[in-house]
């Protein structure tokens, strides 16, 4: 699909991936940077290089290519299964598996698995890439996760979460000494405005969110809490609680570029509870997923 733009005098003398990052919000800088390598982006009918610096009479012109969905493989894995029938399947999801396939992630996710354990036999709704997947937690997080089987049950579940009646409860450490036993965030949450992977509290173009959380344990430097979602909204509780100035501990992108914990991984977050309305039966279920063994170590050794 090819682009074209005109650059005004307010845009000019920036660089040319710089420019089109700004200006097509929906491509990243290494994507358009391989544009530019490619030969797929010409300014004034001549190919540049990314360092080239935009002026106000510039006329550039944008191939990108149709998007390709690869073919996503079945794999067999060992799933956690807390709960499975005709219609759902509730996985406890480990830390450091991404749930669905996307750039850079085609093999070895959750779906891969899923794919494997029900032959195939998954909602379409959201496409190839995600079959099943109506919610998803991020890579690092842990705990239970829904999956739908056919579409009545997909559609059953995306309308409970968009009316925010499913239970969500999740357990997580933060950094510092929170006073107060529990406490709200009510804030919209939405894209960062100059680093696209973060999230932020946007009151101008952010989504609704709320999260209410109550203190399980307070220690030394830091507080075990749980936190209950209103809303799903993408790092809902990760930026909701640095905006508290109690980031989650191990979590890089809101919180200390430098873990304070050898080894650990990415936050602590732990989906710990879910509750549904079952898509069939209409009966309220709920499922509980254990703390993963390093989460429950690091609360040994913070006491």
């Amino acid at each position: 699909m090819k682009q074209e733009f005109y650059p005004t005098d307010l845009e000019s003398d920036v660089r040319i991936d710089r420019y089109l990052a700004e200006t097509c919000p929906e491509l990243s800088r290494s994507y358009i940077q391989k544009l530019l390598k490619s030969g797929q982006v010409l300014v004034n009918g001549r190919l540049i290089k990314a360092s080239y610096v935009v002026t106000a009479d510039d006329h550039i012109e944008v191939d990108v290519p149709e998007a390709v969905e690869p073919e996503i493989e079945a794999e067999p894995m060992d799933l956690d299964i807390l709960y499975e029938d005709q219609d759902i399947i509730l996985v406890n999801k480990p830390k450091g598996m991404v749930v669905h396939p996307a750039a850079g992630h085609y093999s070895h996710t959750l779906v891969n698995g899923l794919m494997y354990h029900c032959k195939n036999q998954l909602s379409g709704i959201n496409g190839v890439m995600r079959p099943g997947i109506v919610h998803r937690i991020d890579m690092d997080t842990t705990g239970v996760l829904i999956v739908c089987k056919n579409d009545m049950a997909h559609n059953s579940i995306a309308a409970q979460l968009k009316e925010h009646s499913i239970t969500r409860r999740y357990q997580a450490i933060v950094h510092g000494v929170i006073k107060e036993d529990e406490g709200t965030v009510d804030a919209p949450i939405g894209r960062h405005q100059t680093e696209r992977k973060k999230m932020c509290i946007n009151y101008n173009n952010g989504r609704n969110a709320v999260t209410h959380y109550q203190v399980l344990r307070r220690f030394e430097q830091y507080t075990y809490v749980e936190c209950r979602l209103e809303t799903g909204r993408t790092h809902q509780i990760r930026v909701h609680m640095a905006s508290l100035h109690h980031p989650l501990l191990g979590d890089k992108v809101y919180g200390p570029a430098k873990c304070p914990v050898p080894g650990l991984t990415g936050q602590t977050l732990h989906a710990g509870v879910l509750g549904i309305v079952h898509p069939r039966t209409g009966e309220y279920m709920e499922f509980t997923a254990p703390l993963p063994e390093y989460f429950e170590r690091l609360l040994r050794n913070l006491r």
